[in-house]
């Protein structure tokens, strides 16, 4: 690894061609929820609402510099990587062909286009970003075109370094503790490597999404693995293969330094920060937030900042996130009920509801049955406790049910 105080020095004075600073805000609401001085590095603020645009921008402008020539650039990007090389091959006057899976959100894959206009090619490939990623590479191969990673270059990584230049310039000191998301792992690799670089000391916590912890793994076996199964909700972290030269410097991590955060509870997370404070966050980017009540003990009288690492939420999931959180939380459960096929046995589950409870489901699976029939019931309420006690009545009251809410096979085939 080369030095990368220079170099993302370089990358942030060259960054402001195209914005300025992206925020360091403290944050009132999570400071004194918390009891510690909470300060937010807004990346979701960039032109392109993610920090993505800095390692694309970056990478370009070495590449151009060494070989001016050069007239097309790939990517494989599951969204806010794809952006980024958008704006910058429009800064540039470059072709790209950005490589997206099939299953990005629309939003992204339409502001990928407008950011990119006449310069960028689009190509939806695979489901997962790991299959479009290996399309992206073949036709580099094939076009004599440069390939741009999204985290596995040092070009990258010195721009995504940038963040913590700035993180120093605006807050006036150095904080007690920087919380990093972690996907591919650019970013908390740059930004930990540049801190390290100044012999600061400032601890680090890093968050992965449970359903993506490729982190976790490549440190629990000493080197990157691929991760067999990853849940593509968290789509701006969900990588099933930690980079080789970002785990290079994250490699030596404490595996106790790094959070897992449930995709469900990251709804919760990001609906708190849209309605209290009218932040709009990814769910990539609201994992440095939603960690912070772990982490309640360690924070508690000190400097933290978090990095909100992107905005690029599509508000037609904004049912799904609802009902994630809403499930988490333990305010919404569905369960198969056995119901006797008799006159009033509807009426004598209905009878067991309790003021705040709420049917939002209800539909027969099985009516052919002589005696009874299987009912598939969602219940909304306003206290997880209500739940608790609505089934210890219906137990008590003999009817026989399963709680599929947290089945996966189950819920995923039936809600």
């Amino acid at each position: 690894m080369r030095d990368i105080l220079t170099p993302a020095r370089t990358a942030a004075a060259e960054l402001r061609r195209l914005f300025e600073p992206t925020p360091l805000q403290r944050n009132d609401h999570l400071s004194n929820r918390f009891g510690a001085d909470i300060w937010l590095k807004r990346e979701d603020l960039t032109p392109v609402r993610s920090y993505k645009i800095r390692g694309a921008f970056n990478a370009m402008r070495r590449v151009l510099d060494a070989t001016p020539d050069q007239d097309t650039f790939v990517c494989a990007s599951a969204g806010n990587h794809a952006q980024g090389v958008a704006f910058a091959c429009r800064h540039f006057s470059r072709k790209g062909v950005i490589y997206m899976p099939v299953t990005t959100p629309r939003q992204k894959i339409d502001k990928t286009r407008i950011f990119g206009g006449d310069f960028v090619e689009i190509r939806l490939t695979g489901d997962y970003f790991d299959q479009a990623l290996s399309a992206a590479q073949a036709f580099c191969s094939e076009a004599g075109a440069h390939f741009l990673s999204p985290f596995d270059d040092e070009d990258v990584i010195e721009g995504q370094a940038s963040v913590g230049v700035e993180i120093v310039e605006q807050l006036g000191r150095m904080p007690d503790m920087i919380i990093l998301p972690v996907g591919g792992g650019g970013l908390s690799s740059g930004v930990k490597r540049f801190f390290e670089g100044l012999g600061a000391q400032v601890a680090f916590r890093y968050v992965e999404p449970l359903g993506g912890a490729s982190l976790t793994a490549a440190l629990q076996a000493g080197t990157p693995v691929t991760l067999p199964k990853v849940d593509s909700f968290v789509d701006g972290a969900a990588v099933a293969r930690i980079g080789a030269r970002p785990f290079e410097a994250l490699a030596d991590v404490d595996p106790a330094h790094v959070l897992l955060a449930p995709e469900d509870r990251i709804c919760i997370t990001m609906l708190e920060m849209l309605n209290v404070e009218g932040i709009v966050l990814e769910p990539a980017g609201a994992l440095s937030v939603d960690v912070l009540p772990d982490l309640a003990d360690q924070i508690a009288g000190k400097t933290v900042v978090c990095l909100t690492s992107g905005g690029n939420f599509d508000f037609e999931r904004l049912p799904e996130v609802k009902e994630r959180a809403m499930r988490f939380a333990g305010h919404k459960k569905y369960f198969i009920l056995r119901l006797p096929q008799r006159p009033g046995a509807l009426r004598d589950f209905l009878e067991i509801l309790g003021p705040d409870d709420d049917i939002a489901r209800f539909e027969y699976l099985k009516k052919s049955a002589r005696n009874f029939g299987s009912v598939l019931i969602g219940v909304e309420t306003t206290r997880a406790d209500n739940i608790t006690a609505l089934f210890a009545r219906m137990e008590t009251a003999g009817f026989d049910f399963r709680d599929v809410t947290i089945d996966e096979a189950l819920a995923n085939f039936l809600v």
